[in-house]
């Protein structure tokens, strides 16, 4: 499964993550499948939430079980 902060940033939907990160949320957070929120918005080329998320220090090497990484 996924987090919602996962969720939305898969779905591009910036104000969300802006805010789910605001309360708090888990910026690492990983799916099922280890994918965090920043390799999700950059799978689907949500470029705002991709700066978002590293601006709040998101990993840029973290690896999904598949060795995937947001890059």
């Amino acid at each position: 499964g996924q987090t919602p902060l996962s969720w939305a940033a898969e779905n591009g939907h910036e104000a969300v993550v802006k805010l789910l990160l605001e309360k708090g949320a888990d910026l690492e957070s990983k799916s099922s499948c280890s994918q965090t929120p920043l390799l999700w918005a950059a799978r689907y080329g949500h470029e705002s939430v991709v700066k978002l998320l590293l601006e709040k220090g998101a990993d840029l090497e973290s690896k999904s079980n598949g060795g995937q990484t947001p890059l």
